[in-house]
């Protein structure tokens, strides 16, 4: 059935899992509510998991053949259904609607998809809506922002008062993912206090040591034209090259890491990312191949020896051209 967020949350408190759950919407909000299923899992005793990656290539009786087979280390499975483009097709809406209509016991189906729309409605997603819980994660809308932002903020232990709300909802300017990170940074630099705004501009004001991390965060995210604002700030106010090199260098070799890696959100926890930077991760990993990272990491090491003199060239632009490679993968054969 349908639940609303009230609803998922209390259902998240219980003790008895859902023959099948898909959670669909927006990126971010669907890839944190799969990580409290598994959490809930982890607590009810679901010690083994089945991650199933439904893509264009992917065999459906293979949810079928991990439905039947007998678990030799566990009694309770979950099968992570990760599904591309949030379409099942004729296969898959046949595959998932026989599992709903006779799950295995002691087996949770988890299906998740971050493209989703009304179009997406299928035959299948019904069976589900009768069979198990279905959840729509929406980005708030405009007059519901500064609310969420307050939630947020609350469910990372923070206090803070209408105004520092208002505020920070301003800043983010409804990015959902600007927003995430602003209140993880928040986390550690307000520690226990409470913010008012007075608070939140001074927290603001003195975390300019974090200006590499937005230049990297910009990139990242794709948003070419911001880090190179970034980064023409950071040159203007004196900052060295050397050392922002150094953090793109860590940044660069992370996602290599993470592009290498068999099951991203398994790496993504080893690397110990919070939820808003495994969704930048992943979304910037979609965009370029493992190869265009190397790429990446062998220019900024090259960067890196002009900083120090110990290579010829000019450095910042140089830094300039990485920096919107890193942010337009496509278009990186023109910054060479």
């Amino acid at each position: 059935m349908p639940f609303n967020p009230v609803q998922w949350q209390k259902h998240l408190a219980g003790d008895r899992m859902a023959p099948v759950y898909l959670l669909v919407g927006e990126e971010l909000l669907v890839l944190e509510a799969a990580d409290a299923v598994r959490a809930m899992a982890r607590r009810l005793g679901y010690s083994e998991r089945v991650v199933l990656e439904a893509d264009s290539r992917f065999d459906w009786d293979d949810l079928a053949r991990a439905s039947a087979g007998l678990s030799l280390f566990a009694t309770q499975r979950l099968l992570d259904l990760r599904l591309a483009g949030g379409r099942a097709g004729k296969d898959g809406g046949a595959a998932i609607t026989a599992f709903v209509a006779d799950p295995p016991p002691d087996t949770t189906l988890l299906i998740t998809a971050t493209e989703w729309s009304s179009k997406h409605e299928a035959t299948w997603t019904k069976h589900v809506d009768q069979g198990g819980i279905q959840v729509v994660f929406n980005a708030p809308r405009p007059h519901e922002w500064s609310q969420w932002v307050g939630a947020r903020l609350a469910s990372r232990g923070l206090k803070a008062t209408p105004d520092a709300v208002a505020m920070l909802a301003e800043r983010v300017e409804g990015n959902l993912l600007a927003a995430a990170q602003e209140i993880d940074k928040l986390v550690v630099l307000a520690g226990d206090q409470r913010l008012d705004a007075a608070t939140l501009e001074e927290l603001v004001a003195d975390s300019a040591r974090y200006d590499a991390f937005k230049l990297t965060d910009a990139a990242f995210a794709g948003e070419g034209g911001r880090a190179l604002r970034i980064l023409a700030g950071l040159r203007a106010e004196g900052d060295e090259l050397i050392a922002l090199m150094g953090w793109l260098v860590n940044q660069l070799q992370l996602a290599l890491r993470l592009a290498n890696a068999r099951d991203f959100g398994a790496q993504a926890k080893a690397e110990r990312l919070w939820p808003a930077r495994e969704q930048l991760f992943r979304k910037a990993l979609r965009r370029a191949p493992r190869e265009h990272w190397m790429a990446c990491l062998a220019r900024a090491a090259r960067i890196d020896r002009m900083a120090k003199g110990r290579e010829q060239g000019d450095a910042w632009l140089e830094a300039e051209r990485l920096v919107a490679a890193i942010a337009e993968p496509r278009a990186a054969a023109a910054f060479a």
